[in-house]
């Protein structure tokens, strides 16, 4: 065993030959697998600033991981020498001097939402992948199925806590809230969007929503529902059309678009369409709604007759009941995941609807007899609402007038010599959806950007972006300059990089 536990504030170590490496060196996406010289699992914010430390002192490169569900190879490129896993920093409670809820960076939304909802009966707006750690699903933004009602996870982070590298190479650990005089607010705010391993280490997040001041922990953020109505729906691809579907995706959009006003009773309802391909026999629709939301009841009809209206083809599945929230529908999603999955997924937002450019394409691609994934599949999940009552400018996520957000997947193989046939059939499928913005969704009427959670090297490729959009503008709009600054004031030896990461500004 190498533990190397050497004072109060030194992390455990594992290093190769470990008989933990192997287990804790795999990343989420299996087409990556890193090889760094030591891992470590701190205990505390003490530790992480140790293990920062050491490894700056020693030219070490490092990467931060806490859930580990990152697309592509933030954590598991080759050149990484310390893997700091921030899993044991998992810890939730009750903060009563900062009024807030203190959320450690390592705890996974499974372990926040069941915390949340068993203790206060409260809950964040995040998504449904219980196993995502908090540390990279907070800083990119974090929405879910209660996003149109309740907004953005970081429309409710009230603080965060970084372990930051100055630039002498001193590691230290910053308090950042988002009080208007706090002299590290700009920290914060580069943390309500600007995603992960760009500043520093998170180590912990205090949650609480704006407006909210109270000693009551139950009233500090969102109240989660008790019951909500569900509807499964599964649609055969058998005598679905491309007019049929064509006509399916186009109804989804313009519910979106028409319902998109915050104080609507419309906005407390959510849907999935997961549009799988044609090989896996039948592709469906998950909506819920708040039970007891004004006009519940009302909103979840009309939202199933107006995105069927004129498909034509009847479900082979049709389910619309009342479960209670958490119990029977909370841990009910979570797609794709695989344990020994490899992936190549990408991302896009829409202000409107498909176009009919777009609808043809999708329909085209899901339906190539070449492809037989029956795993591939482009997953629209509503946005908007509350979301949108936010100014871009204050927070960093960008996108604040969307109405989509929509996911395109590779589906989940397990070869690696499937990986270049697979990738490659993404791409161009991805490029063709795109193809009257250059390949990628460049911000404009009806694009808006991809989603800095989900992230996509192939952006900052001009072999896949012809658009003349840089990555930056794609993912982060106008904010991208103000991103730099931080990063300049945080992190000026840029310690903390990855193939995506936010650039120093030129001097």
């Amino acid at each position: 065993m190498t533990d190397k536990a050497v004072g109060p504030t030194s992390p455990l170590v594992i290093e190769s030959g470990d008989t933990r490496y192997e287990n804790l060196v795999q990343s989420y996406n299996h087409r990556f697998t890193g090889r760094p010289e030591r891992i470590c699992l701190p205990l505390d914010t003490d530790e992480v600033v140790t293990a920062v430390g050491d490894a700056v002192a020693a030219g070490k490169r490092i990467a931060v991981r806490s859930g580990g569900h990152c697309f592509e190879n933030f954590t598991a490129a080759p050149e990484i020498d310390v893997l700091l896993d921030l899993s044991q920093l998992s810890g939730i409670a009750h903060d009563r001097r900062r009024c807030a809820i203190e959320v450690g960076a390592g705890a996974t939304l499974g372990d926040v939402y069941r915390t949340l909802f068993k203790r206060w009966g409260v809950t964040i707006p995040g998504g449904t992948c219980f196993d995502v750690g908090a540390g990279g699903h907070v800083l990119g933004g974090g929405y879910g199925h209660l996003s149109r009602r309740d907004g953005l996870v970081v429309d409710h982070l009230y603080a965060v806590e970084v372990v930051v590298v100055d630039a002498s190479g001193r590691a230290g650990a910053v308090v950042a809230t988002s009080a208007p005089d706090d002299p590290h607010r700009d920290l914060w705010w580069a943390h309500t969007g600007g995603g992960g391993g760009n500043f520093g280490v998170v180590t912990r997040y205090w949650l609480r929503t704006p407006g909210a001041d109270s000693d009551d922990p139950a009233a500090l953020l969102p109240r989660a529902p008790a019951r909500v109505r569900k509807r499964t729906v599964m649609w055969p691809w058998d005598g679905m059309t491309e007019d049929a579907f064509g006509t399916l995706l186009r109804n989804y959009g313009e519910w979106y678009e028409k319902n998109d006003d915050a104080g609507s009773p419309a906005a407390g309802l959510w849907s999935n369409l997961i549009a799988t391909h044609r090989s896996s026999g039948m592709f469906g629709m998950t909506v819920v709604i708040d039970h007891d939301g004004p006009d519940a009841e009302a909103v979840f009809d009309e939202h199933y007759a107006s995105v069927t209206e004129g498909v034509g083809v009847d479900p082979v599945v049709h389910t619309a009941e009342v479960v209670p929230w958490f119990s029977s529908w909370m841990p009910s999603y979570s797609f794709p995941n695989d344990p020994q999955g490899r992936y190549k997924d990408k991302s896009g937002n829409f202000r409107k609807g498909f176009t009919a450019h777009q609808r043809q394409v999708i329909h085209r691609y899901l339906t190539d007899p070449g492809q037989s994934n029956p795993t591939t599949c482009v997953v629209i999940a509503g946005y908007g609402g509350k979301v949108n009552t936010v100014s871009p400018e204050a927070t960093a996520t960008a996108q604040r007038d969307s109405v989509l957000k929509v996911v395109y997947s590779g589906g989940v193989w397990q070869s690696e010599d499937q990986d270049e046939a697979r990738i490659a059939w993404m791409r161009r499928f991805y490029r063709d959806v795109y193809a009257e913005t250059g390949g990628v969704p460049a911000p404009g009427d009806v694009n808006d950007g991809a989603y800095i959670g989900y992230p996509d090297v192939d952006l900052a490729d001009p072999a896949w972006n012809t658009s003349g959009v840089p990555w930056p503008a794609i993912y982060y709009g106008a904010n991208y300059p103000r991103l730099q600054q931080v990063k300049q004031r945080y992190d000026p030896r840029n310690v903390f990089r990855h193939s995506l990461s936010i650039e120093l500004p030129s001097t």
